[in-house]
């Protein structure tokens, strides 16, 4: 006990001199080895506050997913903390950005049979949403005919700023919202955002200031709204993928001003403790920069969840058509990109020669009814600004009573509407740069406005410089039929996975163009400060949208089968899903109109007509996990930090990244090797089919490789219900073509007649990071 109190005095004088020296606060988030508490402390906090740091500097302790705490200390005492010895890991908390009707249709639902009906549309499922809140009054989250709320339901109804206990009912039973690191960055010379709460735009409660969290809410599990439209577009019935699964709201964003890690990992103690079933998160990194997993919460919020039974779904973000642009990269993870669905807003730029060019629109004002105006591109001065319509870089003397060309970037796209508008433009025309090439997001203008592609805007710049040019603008409203559907959106993350290469990401895509869900009232459509427009629904477009389908997705399963793992479900909506679109032709690239390949599509699309029985299975345990961990080279201190129990890690036998059992097949080769070059892989399938079943083995190869698979058959018993195979994937290195990818792509699909289950083949030369 006396060297205890004696090393105690000392680390607090160490600490406490790291106070004089460098008085700028952060907010730090410190893995703590719960083990190693001392008996003395009745609980953890007593710890915390007695040996680590004051109990005003805490902001929260983590218990369930994570064991430590997240506190506002200056750099130097986190320092010296870190050097304590039951610190593993000490990070500073960082900011993150979410990911921002037809398409449960479009992904294989039908009313009254199939997935819906076998799972009763996800009644007694819970769906965890962590995002910027929720709209309680939309008519998406009636509690009409659904019945009581689960037992096992342990959350808690967090009262705030209009937010009353009876905003929760039978379908949203809980709600929470988490602050402390979003108030901590801003307050102690972060970041520039974050700090105090701005009550004149936010509401210090779970009610949504935003919309971000209404929409992804909704479209999960958003009851059956009939007369559903913005503005008059997209409308009809509206509906979630799961309309009867109850919803758990954890705000963990904040309008314009993101969400930090900190309070993320806060939500995964609170929902796992509270008992959801599924967690959908469409937030994560930009600019496809990824943490290791031991310093990504979300990476080790998500273990925590998963290793409980949590089945979590997450967006790829938003920086395609970039390759390597994919996030949330951790094979516990289930990684959502965007594909389209066959409904479009169509408009056509009309030039004065005649020339009719196509684009996209939400815009649902006053139209132009055929009457042209002067064309004008700003962009031709050289000026950036002036060619991106930036604020005050327009003239109005070269703008009035003008339609104008902007480019697209920088500043969001309906804000520049709104500068054109102030300069006195009548329309805008948005085009895009080469690098969003063709693919399309429809907005809801505030003027006469519509975006084109790369090459229309090109040609319609070019018709502008000729001189005395004139356009209209005709807005067609919506069109179903769409063909081809669905195509990878320009936007969605890329693989290959940078982190990792021999886990496949993204897994798969959904929906997540022009999507048609619930919206608040704290905001107009835009998301401006200057649009006061009330709508009770919105169309969005980003893998935000995405991930809420396979959350949803996820929950019906779930329902059907409450016995599947995270894993297994995640294997059946792979392995179902599909490569091709809807004319039953390859899938293409919407940014090029290019074939694409499972590095932007993963798996496939989502494809709920054959999830719910997908014949077999790759199933995953904690220990599955643990030895990937291993494989990529983690010690058992590191390992321990994301799964909170000491790894041991086997010593002459190194694991193979590339054996994890996972749904999708990667064979990585260096590229200083050259010859034939072989390597074998294993995998183990679970029977969720008929008892007695017999599965043969179909291998599409990839472009010069070879691939054999033993055994060739496969079959099952009611004694032998799980089977492990072999592939053995042999190239020569010094004369595959990798092509632009730096990968080829092949499949390999077990076959029963009834079921095929089918897993992409990546085979590329590439050093790991």
């Amino acid at each position: 006990m006396a060297v205890l109190i004696c090393t105690l005095f000392l680390f607090l004088f160490a600490a406490g001199e790291a106070v004089s020296t460098d008085p700028t606060l952060k907010t730090y988030i410190f893995r703590v080895d719960g083990e190693s508490k001392p008996s003395i402390f009745p609980t953890h906090y007593h710890w915390y506050t007695s040996e680590f740091t004051e109990s005003t500097s805490i902001l929260h302790v983590y218990d369930t997913v994570f064991k430590g705490f997240s506190a506002s200390v200056t750099s130097s005492q986190a320092s010296a903390l870190e050097k304590h010895p039951s610190v593993l890991a000490v990070f500073e908390d960082r900011r993150r950005q979410l990911h921002t009707t037809r398409s449960p249709q479009f992904v294989g639902l039908r009313n009254q049979r199939g997935l819906w009906s076998e799972s009763d549309y996800g009644s007694d499922v819970i769906i965890g949403v962590f995002d910027t809140g929720i709209w309680p009054e939309r008519r998406s989250f009636t509690d009409l005919n659904l019945g009581p709320v689960p037992k096992r339901w342990k959350g808690v109804c967090q009262t705030g700023v209009k937010f009353t206990a009876r905003n929760c009912n039978r379908k949203i039973v809980g709600a929470r919202f988490f602050a402390k690191g979003h108030e901590a960055s801003g307050g102690f010379g972060g970041i520039g955002f974050g700090g105090t709460i701005n009550d004149t735009v936010e509401f210090r409660s779970p009610r949504d200031a935003d919309g971000h969290g209404t929409h992804t809410a909704s479209t999960a599990a958003g009851r059956y709204v009939f007369k559903a439209s913005m503005a008059g577009y997209a409308s009809g019935i509206a509906k979630g993928v799961a309309p009867k699964a109850r919803l758990a709201i954890y705000k963990v964003c904040w309008k314009s001003a993101g969400c930090f890690d900190s309070d993320i990992l806060a939500a995964f103690d609170a929902a796992v403790n509270d008992g959801v079933d599924v967690i959908s998160i469409s937030i994560g990194g930009g600019d496809g920069i990824s943490s290791p997993y031991y310093l990504d919460p979300i990476a080790i919020g998500a273990y925590g969840a998963v290793s409980r039974g949590v089945f979590v779904s997450s967006s790829a973000g938003n920086d395609g058509p970039n390759g390597m642009s994919v996030t949330n990269l951790a094979p516990w993870l289930t990684t959502v990109g965007a594909g389209t669905i066959d409904r479009n807003f169509p408009a056509e730029v009309i030039l004065g020669d005649g020339r009719k060019l196509a684009g996209v629109s939400l815009y649902a004002g006053p139209s132009f009814s055929g009457k042209k105006y002067p064309l004008i591109y700003p962009g031709k001065s050289g000026i950036l600004s002036a060619s991106l319509c930036m604020e005050n870089a327009l003239d109005p003397n070269l703008v009035r009573g003008k339609i104008v060309i902007c480019d697209r970037g920088s500043s969001p796209r309906v804000a520049k509407g709104l500068v054109v508008k102030k300069a006195g433009g009548v329309g805008m025309i948005l085009s895009n740069g080469v690098s969003n090439g063709e693919g399309l997001v429809g907005d809801a203008h505030l003027i006469p406005a519509c975006s084109v592609g790369s090459d229309e805007g090109d040609e319609i710049k070019a018709y502008a410089a000729t001189g005395r040019a004139t356009a209209t603008i005709n807005f067609q409203g919506t069109v179903i039929g769409i063909r081809p559907a669905p195509v990878v959106a320009s936007f969605s993350g890329r693989g290959p996975n940078g982190m990792n290469p021999e886990i496949l990401k993204p897994d798969l895509i959904a929906p997540g163009v022009n999507i048609l869900a619930a919206w608040t009232d704290a905001v107009g459509p835009t998301g401006l400060d200057s649009d006061d427009r009330k709508m009770e629904f919105n169309i969005l477009s980003g893998t935000s949208m995405s991930c809420p389908h396979v959350s949803g997705a996820a929950a019906l399963l779930k329902s059907a089968h409450p016995d599947w793992s995270p894993a297994a479900i995640k294997s059946a909506i792979m392995t179902t899903a599909s490569t091709v679109n809807k004319q039953l032709q390859p899938m293409t690239d919407e940014s090029t109109g290019n074939a694409t390949t499972p590095y932007d599509f993963g798996a496939g699309h989502l494809n709920l007509d054959l999830a719910m029985d997908p014949g077999l299975v790759y199933d995953l345990t904690n220990q599955d996990y643990v030895s990937f961990l291993c494989s990529i080279g983690y010690g058992a201190k590191t390992i321990q930090v994301i799964t909170r129990s000491p790894a041991a890690c086997p010593m002459r036998r190194k694991p193979v990244p590339e054996n994890l059992n996972y749904p999708s097949i990667a064979a990585l080769f260096s590229t200083g090797k050259k010859g034939v070059l072989r390597k074998t892989l294993i995998r183990r399938v679970k029977n969720v089919g008929d008892v007695n079943s017999v599965y043969n083995v179909k291998v599409e190869a990839p472009k010069g490789v070879s691939v054999a698979v033993r055994p060739g058959k496969l079959v099952f018993s009611d004694k032998v219900r799980e089977l492990s195979y072999y592939v053995t994937v042999k190239m020569d290195g010094s004369s595959v073509m990798m092509g632009d990818s730096g990968a080829v792509f092949g499949s390999l699909s077990w076959v029963d007649g009834k079921h095929v289950v089918r897993s992409p083949i990546v085979v590329t030369q590439l050093d790991p990071m």
